[in-house]
């Protein structure tokens, strides 16, 4: 059987999504592993049962499950040293394969420049810790030793490595700097969409406006993940009435101002290297697709 820990970004999530993702195949072929056997922490489980990050789930081999293959994928490195990588990770570029998609990801960049990669972490998912939504640049973290990856996966879901990101979102923020806390589950009306929801995970979003543009009606914010719920920032930007300009999804994709996609970059890691004491700051600096939208809007104020 094969024993794979439920990373962060599928915490609470129901169980044959997580095989699906983790193990790259159809839903159908997940549910499929129930009938041979599949356990969470050494009890027995069911398709619908929700697990949490940690948990070890142990399920038998798909029987058309395809291996990660390593493949060229452009994206830059901000950070490197033997146990550590931090990447830029470029606009458009899937993280890790998922519900039987596999081509064009960053595993697979990675498993192709860092062939020594392969199983640190989960299959599929060599070497990562956390993830960034398709259309959101910026720094990732990636653990290239075993070592490294317990103490980062630890150090994640303990909140001790901090992101931060900068957005554009619609509207004039007041207070300037706050904090936004609400929960986060499944849109009931979409299989792919997040809303704030009663009974969704606790989720905790920090913010400080560094600049207004009247002209524009938007605002430049620099934003804290307290924790890490997809599409965490989207959501709760929304659920204030301050949309991520670009992002379609979440009302923000009829903005005055156009962008090419969600303006959001992952633009700041902090975190404590896994093997010494020492603290690691990763910048990312904003790339050229939302400089020239934010030079766009820098001319139109000062017009």
């Amino acid at each position: 059987k094969l024993n794979i820990e439920v990373p962060v970004d599928l915490d609470g999530e129901r169980l044959d999504k997580v095989l699906a993702d983790l193990l790259d195949v159809s839903r159908s072929v997940a549910r499929g592993l129930f009938d041979v056997g599949v356990e969470v922490d050494g009890a027995q489980a069911k398709p619908n049962t929700r697990v949490s990050r940690g948990s070890i789930v142990s399920s038998p081999e798909p029987p058309e499950r395809q291996e990660l293959q390593p493949e060229p994928v452009d994206f830059g490195v901000l950070f490197e040293d033997d146990h550590v990588l931090v990447v830029d990770k470029p606009p458009g570029v899937v993280v890790h394969p998922g519900s039987g998609r596999s081509g064009g990801t960053l595993a697979a960049g990675l498993l192709d420049r860092y062939p020594s990669i392969a199983g640190v972490g989960a299959p599929g998912r060599w070497g990562l810790v956390h993830r960034l939504d398709k259309d959101t640049s910026g720094a990732l973290l990636v653990a290239l030793s075993a070592a490294a990856h317990e103490t980062l996966s630890a150090a994640i879901k303990a909140r001790q490595v901090q992101r931060e990101y900068v957005a554009l979102v619609r509207g004039t923020l007041k207070p300037p700097t706050g904090t936004i806390e609400a929960p986060i589950g499944r849109d009931s009306h979409s299989p792919t969409r997040r809303a704030v929801t009663r009974d969704g995970k606790w989720a905790r979003t920090h913010y400080q406006v560094t600049r207004n543009f009247e002209a524009t009606d938007t605002s430049l914010v620099r934003v804290r993940l307290e924790t890490g719920r997809t599409h965490q920032i989207r959501v709760h930007f929304a659920a204030i009435g301050h949309p991520v300009v670009g992002d379609q999804a979440y009302g923000g994709g009829t903005s005055p101002v156009e962008s090419p996609r969600v303006f959001l970059h992952a633009a700041k890691l902090t975190f404590e290297h896994p093997m010494k004491a020492e603290e690691i700051v990763v910048e990312s600096p904003l790339p050229d697709d939302l400089a020239k939208v934010l030079g766009r809007i820098e001319a139109a104020e000062g017009a």
